[in-house]
Formats: C-alpha cells, structure tokens, sequence
C-alpha cells in the first residue's frame, strides 16, 4: 500500500509540528514584556499568557487633583504590553499556520 506511506510521513510530520508548536507556546508563556507611559512613571509588565504581573507606578505621579492623567497613563502602559504579547504570539505561532486554511488564529 503505497498511499498508507505517504500518511504515515504526514502524521509523523504532523506530530512534530505538534510538539514545536507545543514548545515554542510554552516558550512564549513564560517571556515576560514590560511598557512604561509618562516617560517611565508608570510600568507595566506582563507574561506571554496576557496576564498583567506587575504594575509600578512613580509616586511623583500620584496626584489626587489629577486622577484621570494616571488612569490614563496605566491604560496607555496596559494597552501597549499586551500588544506587544499579542504581536509577540502572532510571529512565533504564525510560522506553525503558514499557508494552513484559517491560519493564524492565535
């Protein structure tokens, strides 16, 4: 049976793109990305999950007159991470789903 061969090859092909897609996920997962907004007075970090860890804001930002300059500093900061995670996710896995139908869907 000759077309049972080639199958055979496309799973085991299949398989290991499996197991590098697993890998460079979990890879991804434990990279962690950083954005600042007011020039470095309010950071914000996150994991490759696009889970925001840790928020640092400077106290010379903290004005009780002025709480909407904050707020808005932490969205710039949490909005720019997690693009940075989302591009980051979009460039490793999107050479798993190269020319696939429905392809870079992560």
């Amino acid at each position: 049976m000759r077309g049972g061969g080639n199958m055979n090859n496309m799973m085991k092909q299949m398989q290991k793109m499996q197991k590098k897609m697993m890998k460079a996920q979990e890879e991804l997962h434990e990279m962690t990305f950083e954005s600042s907004a007011g020039g470095g007075m309010v950071k914000v970090i996150a994991n490759g999950k696009k889970e925001i860890t840790d928020i640092e804001i400077d106290e010379e930002v903290v004005d009780p007159e002025d709480v909407d300059m904050l707020q808005d500093l932490i969205i710039t900061a949490t909005n720019d991470v997690l693009k940075q995670v989302e591009d980051k996710t979009n460039d490793t896995m999107g050479q798993f789903t190269k020319g696939m139908p429905g392809g870079g869907m992560f």
